[in-house]
């Protein structure tokens, strides 16, 4: 694939939806030994109010696309994932206006005002124990891919490989911000449930458009 369409995004986010929906219970499960165990029911209840919403009221572009999904996730999810991940996609459909399609360099635009957005609203850093602990890598990846002149299947190849990496490298970290931080070393040898959400959404990008 050369460029993302409107029609692409459409299917990546139906997609999320799915892929939460059969991650629920996993979700639940490493949330519940750090967290409040409740990570896996906000993002099944996030995305399935995303479709609920796209089916209301068709996107006319991407920017509008993403900004929908951004409103479902703020209205229906609850503690910090609803706010971040809004957050993130709020950003992106700022950073994507005016595009009626996204090529390599656009997608890695607004991946980066995506987390660019969840670094200003959940104020965590790499390390942390935080979905930033894949999404900083993955854009990392993303944008060395690109530097060597790769096109956007290889760039997402290269980006689900450092999405997963990510994700396991949040095992014997600390939790430095939200509930799990409250565990102190606790938190250590459990992995990271936004980590987790965060590599299913990078996953599912690849697995529809490489």
């Amino acid at each position: 694939m050369i460029n993302i369409s409107l029609e692409n995004i459409l299917e990546w986010v139906h997609g999320l939806r799915r892929v939460y929906a059969e991650n629920r219970q996993l979700l639940t499960e490493l949330d519940s030994a750090i967290g409040d165990a409740d990570h896996g029911v906000n993002m099944d209840r996030g995305f399935t109010a995303v479709i609920h919403a796209l089916k209301q009221s068709t996107p006319a572009d991407i920017p509008a696309a993403f900004n929908a999904v951004s409103m479902a996730l703020i209205r229906s999810v609850g503690g910090a994932s609803g706010p971040l991940y809004g957050t993130f996609f709020l950003r992106a459909s700022i950073a994507g206006k005016g595009k009626d399609v996204l090529d390599a360099d656009d997608w890695i635009a607004v991946f980066d005002a995506g987390l660019d957005g969840v670094l200003q609203r959940g104020k965590a850093r790499l390390n942390d124990k935080t979905m930033v602990d894949v999404l900083w890598p993955t854009l990392e990846a993303m944008k060395q891919a690109r530097q060597k002149g790769a096109g956007l299947g290889e760039m997402l190849r290269q980006a689900v490989i450092a999405a997963e990496a990510g994700m396991k490298n949040t095992i014997p970290l600390q939790a430095k911000k939200g509930r799990a931080s409250y565990l102190g070393e606790r938190s250590i040898g459990h992995q990271d449930p936004g980590a987790t959400s965060s590599y299913l959404l990078v996953r599912k990008a690849e697995e529809l458009w490489r």
